[in-house]
């Protein structure tokens, strides 16, 4: 059974420069204040000079869905985004130790977990896209991701071939 797969923020490291204007857009969206503890997407360091961020990936099969131990959080069927609810989130963080990608946060006031919902209540949607000043953030699916990844690999064989018979 095949299942939906939802789009979700992705960061082309080349283009990213660590600037974590995304982490503040998001935070004043999310808060109303440039607090970057409390943003939904997170810009982490790979390598000594490799910056991407990272935001909730959706996953098929979300390991923070099935950590919760009280049933706090659901998955839209609108858009995929990991639907917390208030009331019975404890902020016990089950969720956060099973997300792969560090991509929940506890807010310290309210005592819930935040995830990004893609600002779904934004009209230009998600505010760390329509503010990175590098355009290294974007939408996609998991299988567009897949098919570009073929494509590279496939571009890196051709040149390697072309190199090969030249010289």
């Amino acid at each position: 059974m095949a299942t939906t797969e939802y789009q979700h923020i992705i960061c082309d490291p080349d283009k990213c420069a660590g600037c974590r204007l995304c982490e503040y857009a998001c935070s004043a969206t999310k808060t109303g204040a440039f607090d970057a503890t409390m943003s939904r997407i997170r810009v982490v360091r790979i390598e000594p000079i490799t910056m991407t961020a990272i935001a909730c990936r959706l996953c098929a099969d979300a390991p923070c869905l099935i950590a919760c131990p009280r049933n706090a959080l659901t998955r839209s069927a609108v858009n995929g985004t990991i639907v917390v609810d208030e009331v019975q989130c404890d902020g016990c963080g089950w969720c956060i130790e099973a997300c792969d990608f560090g991509a929940i946060v506890l807010n310290p006031q309210t005592k819930n977990v935040e995830i990004c919902n893609l600002c779904e209540d934004q009209e230009g949607g998600p505010q760390c896209v329509a503010f990175c000043p590098k355009d290294a953030l974007s939408l996609a699916t998991p299988e567009v991701l897949r098919q570009q990844a073929r494509r590279e690999v496939v571009q890196r064989l051709f040149e390697e071939l072309l190199s090969d018979g030249s010289a």
